[in-house]
């Protein structure tokens, strides 16, 4: 075997400051000059060089609801996305129970986006050769990205929702006994990097914003859109240490998947996948809600425009701040888990003292081929179209919601069937393994495991 190229421990993707001084250092130094060194594996974590998480508390103003709803951003991961922590997750643990070989495997990244621009990263970082599996209808900046950092592509037919393209092309990949599939959709790894990571540093920063006067020290809610489904796993971390959290799971309106067996196109990249995940622990989602594409879009385009700006400090009174900070963490799949952590406040009713979780996956630099095209869709945006616009936010309704019921639940989870059993070879008896909640905490239990594998390798 070649000589393996490691990064930090997932303990150490939560609290960088374990890294030992001098490599913590170095990455930090390597962050700005010179971003393809591997020792950027490092910077794989929540915080930024001096410890602070990465989040931003959303004004009411823009909002409209009592609720505190806070964003935990990603673009100052590695590669511009917390995706990235999920594909290193994913490989490390390949690479510390031997079962792939940089001298040996090529690596195959399915994704709709930002887990393969991830891949890309890490997978050249880590010394792989790496394909990325995408849809020929993402963003021209994803194909661009996933290039520039060493790995090659192969395109499918279709667009965000059409993983059962992507699911083919690697089946024929897998003939290749040289070829390793390392499936975000499938693969724990995903899942333990949000439950242990993502969970904990949201645990964390709701006693800091307690101490700063905002929420009561808990998380009411956390809520999530699902692409993979390996974000919204850390509600199960969320769920342990407050028993009346809220799990709320987000998919479009164009692609109803869990709320109605429903299928379609459309464009809030990254989520929405027209099946159920196999590392999905749907028997933990309280209530699923859908939003609209074309709001999604259209917000993003009011948060990063500069007559949207002006609207939004002139006439709705959000702090110039803010407004140049939000322009700056956003994307679509943001936006997204912005108008679902609204319309969660409402539902629910939350108050001044409740804290509203989500998370902002990537930024504005990965659309602005996708925003040029909305203006020549819909025309230039204006002083009126952007104070319409800001009614997106403000008055998103309380339609398209589905509670987790006990029968709900079940049946979000026997959709699983038709992709994991029937196409992709998995067992009844292993789907079934999932109902029960000990098969979810033996994952969560493998991260201290991990953990040790990987301080030993380093040595």
């Amino acid at each position: 075997m070649a000589k393996l190229i490691l990064g930090p421990t997932f303990e150490e993707m939560l609290h960088p400051d374990k890294i030992p001084s001098a490599i913590r250092q170095r990455a930090v130094e390597a962050k700005t000059k010179d971003p393809l060194d591997p020792i950027n594996l490092f910077n794989i974590t929540w915080r930024d060089g001096n410890n602070n998480i990465y989040y931003h508390v959303i004004p009411h103003e823009l909002t409209g609801v009592d609720a505190n709803i806070v964003v935990l951003y990603g673009k100052d991961f590695p590669s511009g996305s917390h995706k990235v922590g999920a594909a290193y997750s994913v490989l490390i643990e390949k690479q510390m129970f031997g079962e792939v070989d940089p001298s040996v495997h090529t690596l195959v990244w399915p994704s709709t986006g930002n887990y393969g621009i991830g891949g890309a990263w890490v997978g050249c970082r880590m010394g792989f050769d790496s394909i990325v599996v995408l849809p020929e209808g993402m963003s021209q900046e994803r194909f661009k990205q996933i290039e520039a950092y060493g790995a090659r592509i192969i395109k499918t037919p279709g667009s965000e929702s059409n993983v059962k393209e992507i699911y083919d092309e690697t089946h024929r990949l897998r003939q290749n006994p040289k070829v390793r599939i390392l499936n975000q959709f499938e693969v724990m790894g995903n899942y333990r990097f949000h439950y242990y990571v993502t969970g904990n540093t949201i645990v964390e920063l709701a006693a800091q914003l307690h101490a700063q006067g905002i929420g009561n020290g808990k998380v009411a809610a956390y809520v999530s859109a699902m692409g993979s489904a390996g974000t919204i796993a850390a509600g199960d971390r969320l769920k342990q240490v407050w028993h009346d959290h809220k799990i709320v799971g987000l998919e479009p309106i164009q692609c109803p998947t869990l709320y109605n067996n429903g299928y379609g196109s459309h464009d809030i990249q990254g989520i929405g996948d027209k099946h159920v995940t196999w590392i999905h622990n749907v028997m933990n989602m309280d209530a699923l809600m859908c939003i609209d594409d074309i709001e999604c879009k259209k917000g993003l385009q009011l948060l990063t425009e500069e007559v949207g700006w002006n609207v939004l400090i002139k006439r709705f009174g959000v702090p110039e701040a803010s407004v140049r900070k939000m322009a700056t963490i956003f994307g679509i799949s943001g936006v997204c888990n912005l108008l679902g952590a609204i319309k969660t406040a409402k539902f629910y009713g939350f108050g001044k003292n409740d804290l509203i979780v989500t998370i902002c996956t990537d930024a504005i630099d990965r659309y602005h081929s996708v925003m040029e095209a909305m203006t020549r869709t819909y025309g230039k945006m204006d002083e009126a179209e952007a104070t319409a616009r800001a009614h997106i936010f403000l008055d998103q309704k309380l339609d398209w919601i589905k509670e987790g019921t006990r029968e709900t639940r079940r049946q979000w989870h026997n959709l699983k069937y038709f992709s994991w059993v029937e196409q992709q070879g998995k067992t009844v008896e292993e789907l079934d393994a999932q109902l029960s909640p000990e098969w979810w905490h033996k994952h969560q239990a493998m991260v201290s495991e991990i953990d040790k594998i990987i301080a030993s390798a380093r040595g």
